[in-house]
């Protein structure tokens, strides 16, 4: 599969500032995670493949071109950032329909295509609203369509959930992934939270201090266990007592119950219990690890750090 974005050593210092310290690692189709505190370099990362920096050192790749300086290669990137940057006294399809004649479209084909982008992104009936009036999750959906309207290869977001309550997060993540399934679109998803990251992307590259600490897959990092998650809608004591009648050790954990080292039989005997203390199953399966778990776990120094804490909506 070719790299979408490729980054060789590069670096960046602002200064005495480390921002990137030779970064090495590739973005290919489908949805990437650029995972890390703040301050860890996701941005100035966004901002090099964009070309609206330059690097200290090192080389990248945008589309096959080495750097972002060509016109061609800007033209099929698109971007989201994360500061506020939109017009308040113009309405979302004037806007969009800007930024795609900008991008080349001519006005009635620009038209169409702001109204379609809009569609998608749950904004249609709220079209010519002035986006002044627009709430935080508005403005963030608008942000995520003018990164889109031109068709673009790869869309970069620099914290598309930055300032969303709960619902909010969920919904543009959902928008981010279907994205890229129901346009074929890539996207590169910038984000200090892991939960954004292991809902959304596809693989995840985590940066820590500059440097790039960890890459790969997401599902070789949230890996399945030998531990059978078994989730009822009632009477958990009672299927607890059947599994300890059966033989097999259980626990409580959360709203779940939880049973270690379980083998193939065990599910057959799981199955007896749930039938003999008629509680009703909501969920059964193996356990996950999830991306915390992976990167708190003290044999995995390298990968630790603090996520900043989620932004609330105002």
């Amino acid at each position: 599969m070719d790299a979408l974005l490729r980054a060789e050593k590069l670096t960046k210092h602002y200064g005495p500032v480390v921002a990137l310290e030779a970064a090495q690692f590739e973005v290919v189709e489908g949805v990437t995670g650029l995972l890390g505190s703040n301050g860890a370099g996701k941005s100035t990362a966004i901002k090099l493949f964009l070309g609206l920096i330059s690097p200290t050192s090192g080389s990248m790749h945008v589309l096959g071109v080495e750097s972002s300086e060509s016109l061609d290669v800007r033209a099929k990137l698109g971007y989201m950032p994360e500061h506020d940057c939109l017009p308040n006294n113009v309405s979302a399809a004037e806007f969009l329909t800007h930024m795609a004649q900008v991008s080349g479209l001519p006005p009635s084909q620009a038209r169409s295509r702001a109204a379609d982008t809009l569609r998608h992104v749950g904004l249609f009936e709220e079209r010519y609203r002035p986006i002044g009036g627009y709430s935080t999750g508005m403005k963030q959906r608008v942000k995520l369509a003018q990164a889109l309207v031109h068709d673009p290869a790869l869309i970069l977001l620099d914290e598309p959930t930055a300032g969303l309550d709960p619902g909010g997060r969920e919904e543009m993540l959902d928008l981010v992934r279907k994205t890229h399934t129901e346009f074929g679109i890539s996207l590169m998803l910038s984000s200090h939270l892991m939960g954004d990251v292991e809902r959304t992307c596809d693989r995840i590259i985590v940066l820590e201090d500059g440097r790039v600490v960890q890459q790969g897959e997401v599902t070789g990092f949230t890996e399945e266990l030998e531990t059978i998650f078994v989730e009822v809608e009632e009477r958990r004591r009672e299927f607890l007592e059947a599994l300890r009648k059966l033989g097999v050790e259980a626990a409580e954990e959360d709203s779940a119950v939880i049973i270690p080292e379980a083998g193939e039989d065990d599910y057959d005997l799981i199955s007896q219990a749930l039938v003999e203390s008629k509680a009703p199953l909501r969920r059964l399966g193996p356990r996950r690890h999830a991306l915390s778990e992976i990167f708190e776990d003290p044999a995995i120094p390298d990968t630790q750090f603090s996520p900043a804490p989620a932004e609330t909506q105002e």
